[in-house]
């Protein structure tokens, strides 16, 4: 990871907000000197406050080292600051530029040059038989993966081989060369020899914080690819040790996520949807260095138990209460299909 320094910048005032909801039971305790006005605030200026006050505390307790774009969305559809620290730091994105590979993918898909229901093969060379995902356990391979299929891995369980399948659909240099159209200059793979496969390479969290609002906003893939991403990233079955750890299932399924780790970094971006679908709040938070604790136990620590993840988990319980009260001025808006648990038959 880049050597960065830290610096903090947060937003000033902004306008009062639309009619309040109510606050969550579990809110995220107030500290000494705060009010439940603070932690639920009903103003979108003191919702930038609490926002940024909970992000300093946060990293400091932590320790590391910190980038950060954290914005809301007004009632008139501003996309506001709420946290800017050191944003424009170049980093090693880990897993959150499957983000950026899925878009690049499903651009081809709107064109035309690709189709969701296309078969991509697994074979046993293209296995990823360490890290993450579940295309490694499978143990006999030579399934016919549909591109979509390979899509929902990636994006739900982080799956690594499904990097190597989209690969092999959206090679390295084009999909790069996507994204720097769509104005991603830093926010690309590294290619290898074989043109098919790319490690997962570099962004900073403010052109990750760009890429998630201007997804949620329309603005890069099609309305049906838009959606695609983010019904994988809001699923209650993705990502839940960082930023949607201390909230219920419900309060989870208001939350696209997705997360990045390698070696001590510790990365997560997503955004928190309205009590109307709408998005609220758009966050890339990117941590690495030398946390709070031991190094080599952190290092090998990929869980909620981590200092950086601990620090994620109250930040994402601040943010959505935070924002409780508040109404996006968003045009558009994302529901998911209601979730009921069943029992098979």
């Amino acid at each position: 990871m880049a050597t960065i320094r830290r610096r903090a910048a947060f937003g000033l005032a902004a306008a009062a907000v639309l009619g309040p909801t109510a606050a969550s039971a579990s809110a995220e305790p107030a500290e000494a000197g705060e009010t439940p006005e603070d932690v639920t605030p009903s103003t979108a200026a003191r919702a930038r406050a609490r926002i940024a006050s909970v992000y300093r505390r946060e990293t400091r307790r932590a320790r590391g080292t910190w980038s950060a774009f954290v914005s809301i969305v007004d009632p008139d559809g501003r996309v506001i600051p709420a946290v800017d620290d050191n944003a424009d730091a170049v980093v090693n994105a880990q897993s959150v530029n499957k983000i950026a590979i899925a878009v690049a993918v499903l651009d081809r898909v709107d064109r035309g040059l690709i189709k969701l229901d296309q078969k991509v093969e697994l074979t046993p060379e293209i296995i990823i038989k360490d890290g993450d995902g579940i295309f490694r356990l499978h143990k006999v391979y030579g399934d016919q993966i549909t591109v979509a299929a390979a899509l929902a891995a990636l994006l739900l369980v982080s799956d690594d081989t499904a990097v190597r399948l989209c690969g092999l659909v959206c090679p390295a240099l084009e999909l790069n060369k996507i994204l720097r159209a769509k104005g991603f200059v830093h926010t690309q793979v590294i290619p290898v020899a074989n043109p098919n496969r790319f490690f997962l390479g570099k962004t900073t969290a403010r052109e990750t914080h760009s890429l998630l609002e201007r997804l949620v906003a329309g603005k890069l893939v099609s309305a049906d690819s838009t959606a695609f991403i983010l019904d994988v990233l809001r699923s209650k079955d993705g990502y839940i040790d960082g930023i949607r750890s201390n909230m219920s299932t419900a309060e989870r399924e208001r939350v696209a996520t997705k997360a990045g780790w390698l070696n001590s970094d510790r990365h997560e971006a997503g955004v928190i949807f309205d009590g109307d679908a709408k998005p609220m709040l758009t966050y890339a938070v990117f941590a690495g260095g030398a946390f709070t604790g031991d190094a080599a136990t952190n290092n090998a620590n990929f869980g909620g138990t981590h200092p950086a993840l601990e620090a994620r988990a109250r930040m994402g319980r601040a943010m959505l209460d935070a924002v409780s009260k508040l109404h996006s001025g968003s045009a558009r808006s994302y529901r998911t299909r209601a979730y009921r648990p069943v029992d098979g038959g």
